[in-house]
């Protein structure tokens, strides 16, 4: 096993396409083994349009062995987010090591590249709570600052069907319309998610990257409508089956404007997504992501049956932090 010492990292904003087929074959390995993703689906889009670069993305490639093979000897790869201003935001990252490479030193090596990078503190996300993330974070005197909960819901075969909900007074309920209703639903997004870090700074070009992906499916996208106003929206999306299960329904976005929150159109889209998932795609399981500080969602989905699977949580590296003693995975 090659050691720390004999690795290299490179930065780049944009990646030759052997480097980017490198970056996800270490994705694709940690995925089989880990049983989860190591970075998330924004990063993974933003991985495979690595050739064109996108504004404030770098994507850094660990390899052993020399420059000429670097892509073929991949041991590790890490997204990081500069914010838009150096005075506003904070710079944000995930990263992976090869399964094959961990116990080296190279996870340390790989955040230290992070780092180097950027001006201030850093978020680092760990997904699924890694124990050698945990010892990273100690090592480097991380703050946990943000905990992000996957939710399980599973129906019993037989199980009597989940109840409509009725939607208040004067709002009907349709599917999204692709060319239609993209600049009215970015807009209704980022009113919901005025003070959400990730999801209220969606772009149109954030919108059609998710509409090219092959789950994309505008019969299970639905908005509540006022009028001629969109309210609310339940974006539901089908993970295909894998080795490892069948397939997935998620909860992927439940959006609401704030001028309608307390009238309950939150809990009639998410019952009307589940009903679509379970009733017209016949998928017993379905996921979502809530953050542990929303107590008022947390307890809308416990009431319609979700359950805590695993935790995604936020670790924030000091500023001025560098590579300490020792070895990490």
């Amino acid at each position: 096993m090659a050691a720390a010492g004999e690795s290299r990292v490179i930065a780049r904003e944009v990646l030759a396409p052997e480097q980017r087929d490198a970056a996800l074959r270490v994705l694709a390995a940690a995925s089989r083994v880990d049983g989860r993703e190591a970075v998330s689906e924004q990063g993974r889009l933003r991985l495979r349009a690595a050739g064109a670069g996108r504004a404030g993305v770098v994507h850094l490639l660990q390899s052993i062995g020399s420059a000429e093979n670097a892509e073929s000897a991949a041991a590790g790869y890490a997204q990081l987010e500069l914010p838009a201003e150096a005075t506003v935001g904070r710079a944000t990252a995930e990263l992976v090591v090869a399964p094959e490479r961990r116990g080296h030193g190279l996870g340390r090596q790989l955040l230290d590249a992070v780092l180097a990078e950027t001006a201030g503190s850093v978020d680092i996300w760990a997904h699924g709570d890694h124990p050698a993330a945990r010892r990273l974070a100690a090592e480097y005197g991380a703050e946990l600052v943000r905990e992000l909960r996957q939710l399980r819901r599973t129906t019993v075969p037989g199980a009597e069907p989940l109840d409509e909900v009725p939607l208040p007074s004067g709002i009907t309920l349709r599917t999204f319309r692709p060319g239609e209703d993209d600049a009215a639903w970015l807009a209704l997004n980022a009113l919901a998610f005025a003070h959400h870090p990730e999801q209220g700074a969606w772009t149109a070009q954030d919108l059609a990257d998710r509409m090219a992906e092959p789950w994309f499916d505008p019969a299970g996208f639905f908005l509540a409508v006022r009028g001629d106003r969109l309210v609310g929206y339940h974006w539901t999306k089908v993970h295909p089956a894998t080795e490892a299960g069948p397939e997935l329904g998620e909860v992927y976005v439940v959006g609401v404007d704030p001028a309608e929150q307390g009238s309950g159109l939150g809990r009639a889209l998410t019952a009307a997504g589940l009903r679509h998932l379970g009733r017209d795609r016949g998928l017993d399981t379905v996921l979502l992501y809530v953050d542990a500080d929303n107590p008022a969602a947390l307890r809308v989905y416990e009431r319609l049956g979700f359950t805590i699977h695993e935790v995604d949580l936020m670790y924030r590296v000091p500023e001025g932090k560098s590579v300490a003693e020792g070895s990490a995975g």
